[in-house]
């Protein structure tokens, strides 16, 4: 379970990272109120050094839905580790941080072990461990800052497209109250594949706003996957640990 939700937001990844570009130096000179918006967008971005609690993810394909619980602890743009549990006891662990991707999985007793380049090699595109924070914080994936946008306004917020087309397409919806992330959509159509991130309500802790929900609709090929993480018992800047390590005797998962 926890290997297949690893994998999809992988995947999620590997499309943003192929519209990663340079910094577009006429920021400064967009529309004055897209910029408005953005710099918003990062002033009320959430503040903390650690965090940690409880989650429910379910994952759904056109095979099977599963769901479970999940320990979740974060050390900002350090570490991010998860644990799966059945009464009480582990039944997969993943460590994920800026140079690694790792974790186990009790019932296959299989694991992974490697450098986001070699997940990189595997999946044609970089990747890196900041996307995937965003992501999981309500931060945009992109960095808002390096593009020029144009902006509309609707009922259900304020849309972010960018001025210039490149291979993939992108999305941004930012509520219009909070300037926090609503939906982000990319599409790569030159390999059929996309996907759409929708956030639901934000709950405030400490002070903070952090999601509820986040659900995650990735296409590839033709085929989707369906990913719903519910954050609960939410904890800022307490201690945390991340004990991780592979057991003995299980078989490594090559992505050659």
């Amino acid at each position: 379970m926890i290997k297949r939700i690893i994998f999809a937001l992988l995947l999620t990844l590997s499309i943003a990272a192929c519209g990663t570009k340079k910094a577009a130096s006429g920021f400064e000179r967009s529309n004055a109120k897209a910029a408005g918006v953005i710099k918003n967008h990062y002033d009320k971005a959430i503040q903390f050094n650690t965090l940690s609690g409880k989650l429910r993810a379910t994952y759904q394909d056109a095979d099977r839905t599963q769901s479970v619980n999940l320990s979740f602890r974060m050390e900002k743009d350090k570490a991010i580790w998860m644990s799966a549990s059945i009464l009480g006891f582990p039944m997969a662990k993943a460590y994920i941080t800026p140079q690694k991707v790792s974790y186990y999985e009790k019932v296959g007793k299989t694991y992974f072990d490697g450098d986001f380049s070699l997940v990189s090699q595997w999946l044609g595109t970089p990747l890196d461990f900041e996307k995937l924070q965003n992501l999981l914080l309500g931060q945009a994936i992109y960095d808002l800052r390096e593009d020029v946008y144009t902006l509309s306004e609707s009922p259900r917020g304020f849309q972010l497209l960018p001025k210039k087309s490149s291979d993939v397409k992108k999305m941004f919806m930012l509520d219009s109250e909070t300037f926090k992330a609503k939906a982000q959509q990319l599409a790569q159509d030159s390999k059929n594949r996309s996907v759409t991130v929708t956030y639901g309500d934000y709950q405030r802790v400490a002070g903070r706003l952090f999601p509820e929900t986040i659900t995650i609709i990735a296409n590839e090929g033709g085929e989707s996957t369906n990913i719903t993480l519910q954050y609960r018992s939410i904890e800022f800047d307490g201690e945390v640990s991340f004990p991780f390590s592979i057991p003995s005797g299980y078989d490594e998962i090559s992505v050659e």
